[in-house]
């Protein structure tokens, strides 16, 4: 059995990367793009956290550390505009959303 390696991390990180770049391409959800956008940067803070293992230094982990507090903040807010959008609208799909003025 080969033991698991950095381009094993980044690969699965790529993979994750291109799923989420994939759904905010092709989908016309907003709730689908979101949580797109969430994984591709979740793909990000997983190919940080293994260049940082792999280094032996803590750095970025760190800063995984405060993406993922400032993804936070971000969930809250984008999903309280998406809700907001879905009842001022009706609907959810990008194309019906001419405008962003309600």
């Amino acid at each position: 059995m080969t033991p698991v390696g950095l381009e094993h991390f980044l690969v699965v990180s790529g993979v994750l990367f291109c799923l989420g770049l994939w759904g905010v391409i092709v989908r016309r959800n907003l709730l689908i793009m979101y949580m797109s956008l969430e994984l591709m940067l979740n793909a990000a803070n997983l190919a940080l956290v293994s260049f940082s293992r792999f280094n032996n230094r803590l750095d970025g982990q760190i800063m995984v550390f405060f993406i993922i507090t400032v993804a936070a903040a971000e969930v809250a807010v984008g999903l309280a505009l998406i809700v907001a959008l879905y009842r001022k609208k009706q609907t959810a799909h990008v194309e019906d959303l001419a405008t962003m003025k309600l």
